[in-house]
């Protein structure tokens, strides 16, 4: 991917932050960094070959969490070239172009994931409230089409963002806060004005991932209200059961990203640097690693698949 930049772009570079802390420490804060890799690496794999393998699992549900253990790779294996670097090669160095494009591919797979949580929360709406609608509504037409629409809209909106911070004048060294490029961290360093920059990225966050989480809302208060009609308890927690994998999801994703958001606006002192660079590893690297243990513990097809994939054939 080739990004129009300033001609001064080559004459500076970021560099990437370590553990605050920890920088001389990194035989073992490498441990738990290649920990969460393989997990990540691993599990939505695993997913991925157990929906494809199993003919009962080509249902919505599981499409849907194939298309969120694809995002969550993409997540994965964006950040994961500058996290070796920094905790595997000590190297902290980044050029400008590698720079953007990485954040360029954070931010579209971030998107990408908060659209598909949201066609998990209709799948899941439309499940409790038409059953028997339900696989004429979600057909594998209409799911390819969803799928689609999220990548489209993912790359759309982030395209600009560093094509329009190519044209930003920075110091020669630009030191960041984290171990991997994100938008409001590059554009903070910039020297000349970033109100173009300041507000395309914040419609961008407006419009997707703060949309995604209004509707996503919108759609649990359907389905509470739809399973409080229900006159039996037993089907009635069910019908929650089949929701809580999402809801974990779900929670995964957004609160770190919230407690983040409401730190930097109201927080009345400033916190440890450690705080800041948490929150930031538990809203990027925890999510791909835990999605597919969550929907693993879950999902009694996908618990069962993978516990005969581990057993020792018989000869």
């Amino acid at each position: 991917m080739t990004i129009p930049i300033n001609n001064n772009a080559s004459s500076f570079f970021f560099i990437l932050m370590d553990f605050p802390g920890l920088e001389t420490a990194h035989c073992w804060t490498a441990i738990p960094v290649c920990v969460i890799y393989v997990l990540s690496l691993l599990g939505n794999t695993t997913i991925l070959h157990t929906v494809k393998s199993v003919p009962s699992l080509h249902t919505p549900m599981h499409l849907f969490l194939s298309m969120l253990s694809v995002a969550d790779l993409g997540l994965a294996v964006s950040t994961l070239p500058s996290m070796a670097a920094v905790y595997l090669l000590g190297q902290r160095k980044v050029g400008a172009a590698t720079c953007f494009v990485q954040l360029f591919f954070i931010h579209t797979f971030t998107v990408i994931e908060s659209a598909v949580l949201l066609a998990m929360a209709f799948d899941r709406c439309v499940a409790i409230r038409a059953p028997l609608r339900y696989a004429t509504i979600l057909t594998t037409k209409r799911i390819g089409a969803i799928g689609l629409a999220s990548v489209t809209r993912g790359a759309a909106l982030h395209l600009p963002l560093p094509v329009l911070l190519g044209r930003l004048q920075f110091q020669p060294v630009n030191v960041l806060s984290h171990s991997y490029c994100v938008h409001p961290d590059v554009l903070r360093l910039a020297s000349s004005s970033t109100v173009v920059n300041s507000g395309l990225g914040l419609f961008v966050m407006l419009s997707t991932l703060g949309v995604d989480a209004v509707l996503i809302l919108l759609s649990y208060v359907m389905i509470l209200k739809a399973v409080l009609s229900i006159a039996s308890n037993a089907k009635r927690l069910k019908a929650l059961n089949t929701c809580i994998s999402h809801i974990c999801v779900v929670l995964l994703f957004y609160t770190p990203q919230v407690s983040l958001s409401m730190i930097h606006r109201f927080g009345k002192k400033k916190l440890p640097a450690q705080v800041y660079m948490l929150l930031s590893y538990l809203h990027f690297l925890v999510p791909p690693m835990l999605n597919p243990i969550v929907y693993t513990v879950k999902t009694k097809e996908i618990r069962v698949w993978i516990l005969k994939m581990f057993q020792p054939r018989k000869f």
